[in-house]
């Protein structure tokens, strides 16, 4: 009896220590998306979010001088269409060109839908830029487009005052690398090995549904951002 007490107040403990620390865990994960969410206003005083990625940036490259937290911030929000991510969502394996050099960089994406996945890999590039946060120096992969001021085509649905101040970028509302508009991060970065890139042909959504996008004509795409995104970083 006193066995069997035992043995029960010690899968009573263990029951308890448990939740308390899926408890803290769910607590830190949720307040990144708490956080963004409560200056939602402050970063889209209008409240259009279209293809602001580099709006959710800025705001965290500017609040927060923690490494790790700029990383987490940076994974609750969709570069391509500027939605918010809710915490635990599962990111995307993709390959993106580096700037410059072209060579192909594997990592992680946090994406609101799928068509946005394939817009990135399609359109954005990747350059390697060091930062200093309160951790030290540190190398950031981020995912860039080229300057989009003087489009002609400029998309009607982006408030294009969030980005520019006449033909150049806004240094105060955005953050730029080179002339380059920076619009969020690529998480755990590297030189793709040819198993990485057989893993993202194998994939579901970069081996199958990327390729039909990226050849379906522009004024016919209607899932994800349809062709905003597009119109921004071509």
């Amino acid at each position: 009896m006193i066995l069997k007490l035992k043995y029960f107040l010690s899968l009573l403990l263990v029951f308890f220590l448990t939740n308390i620390v899926i408890s803290y865990a769910s607590d830190d994960k949720g307040k990144y998306y708490q956080s963004l969410s409560k200056d939602w206003r402050s970063i889209f005083p209008d409240g259009n979010r279209n293809a602001a990625g580099p709006k959710f940036y800025k705001h965290i490259l500017d609040n927060y001088k923690s490494f790790q937290e700029f990383k987490e911030y940076n994974k609750h929000y969709c570069a391509v269409s500027g939605s918010l991510i809710g915490s635990g969502s599962t990111p995307q394996f993709v390959n993106v060109k580096e700037d410059i050099t072209e060579k192909q960089i594997c990592g992680y994406y946090y994406k609101c839908c799928w068509p946005c996945v394939c817009d990135l890999m399609k359109y954005a590039r990747v350059k390697k830029i060091n930062k200093e946060f309160q951790e030290g120096s540190k190398d950031v992969y981020s995912l860039i487009i080229d300057n989009p001021c003087t489009k002609e085509d400029f998309p009607e649905k982006v408030n294009k005052n969030y980005f520019c101040k006449g033909n150049e970028l806004d240094y105060k509302q955005v953050e730029t690398k080179d002339s380059k508009l920076i619009i969020g991060i690529l998480h755990e970065a590297k030189f793709c090995e040819p198993s990485d890139l057989r893993k993202i042909s194998a994939n579901k959504i970069t081996g199958r549904f990327c390729p039909i996008r990226n050849r379906t004509p522009i004024n016919e795409l209607k899932s994800g951002m349809g062709d905003i995104f597009i119109k921004l970083a071509r």
